[in-house]
């Protein structure tokens, strides 16, 4: 079973100035992120704006990412994991998607807890067995602020057991919940990859035993996120918090006015391919873009 560890990029869905989805932008994105030698990528989450794509959308990038990843391993000796978002608040969908991004290519679902429905604990687990028998290895996602519901320690212990589950993305914000995490979970399953979904947490958890981080600032910077995450990972603590503190009025400006707007907006100015949110989302506020930029010249991004 595939092992994550390291950075891996949850990736913006760029946007054209009618608001399509600018796929030879993703297609950019994606090479630059490979080049930099980022450690894993994750489209189609959150950051991707997902609950706003098209299923045509959506496959289109898979397929993308799924060519430009493989010529990537193909001539690299690291290879490069491709973790796609397939996540629903409806579990036949959910395992749906699941099903298109095995069919497709993907090495491992993104899979977020059910949202707006506020399930109960044996709800969420029944969801996730579900979809752990489609066959592909499955990330959980736990974020309560955005699903309203958190999976509880002794839930996810349950589901780390199901077959084919290989961690969790944490973006509960609760180091105390992390560390649960990392010693009632990885001391029966020390496979079991558990990836912040908070880069200002990052080196804490990686400091208590946790694998990484699925990461917002490295749509901007995959080098630096990469370097500081696996100096973290190496034992070279000082290393990464000269990065980390380095990073950290980004970490906080990459999230001043929303996500992806604010993180959106810094690779604008950085002329990477991102462009405009969809509706509901909209550009970040004049407030905002100066603590973005004024963030990027602290930072020397």
């Amino acid at each position: 079973m595939i092992k994550l560890h390291g950075a891996f990029t949850a990736m913006v869905t760029p946007m054209t100035a009618d608001g399509s989805v600018d796929f030879e932008g993703f297609r950019k994105n994606l090479v630059f992120q490979l080049e930099s030698g980022i450690d894993g990528l994750a489209p189609l989450g959150t950051t991707g704006e997902t609950p706003t794509l098209t299923e045509d959308e959506e496959e289109k990038m898979i397929k993308i990412a799924v060519e430009e990843v493989k010529k990537h391993n193909a001539k690299s000796s690291k290879k490069v994991p491709l973790v796609v978002g397939t996540g629903s608040n409806c579990t036949r969908d959910a395992v749906r998607y699941t099903e298109r991004a095995k069919n497709l290519g993907a090495d491992v679902a993104l899979v977020v807890t059910p949202y707006y429905n506020k399930p109960s604990q044996e709800g969420i687990f029944r969801h996730f067995e579900a979809v752990s028998k489609v066959g592909l290895p499955v990330l959980v996602y736990n974020i309560k602020g955005r699903t309203g519901v958190n999976i509880e320690t002794e839930t996810l212990a349950r589901i780390a057991d199901l077959p084919n589950i290989i961690g969790v993305k944490e973006a509960s914000g609760d180091i105390n919940q992390m560390m649960q995490v990392v010693s009632k979970i990885k001391a029966k399953h020390p496979d079991f990859a558990v990836l912040s979904g908070d880069d200002g947490l990052t080196l804490p958890l990686v400091g208590v035993g946790g694998d990484g981080i699925v990461s917002v600032v490295s749509n901007l910077a995959p080098a630096l996120i990469t370097e500081m995450t696996n100096k973290a990972l190496d034992g070279d603590f000082e290393g990464a918090r000269k990065i980390h503190y380095r990073l950290l009025p980004f970490f906080k400006a990459a999230f001043v006015d929303g996500n992806p707007t604010s993180i959106k907006y810094a690779m604008n100015v950085k002329k990477l391919p991102a462009g405009s949110c969809r509706l509901p989302l909209v550009e970040v506020n004049d407030k905002a873009k100066k603590v973005i930029e004024d963030a990027l010249k602290e930072c020397g991004l």
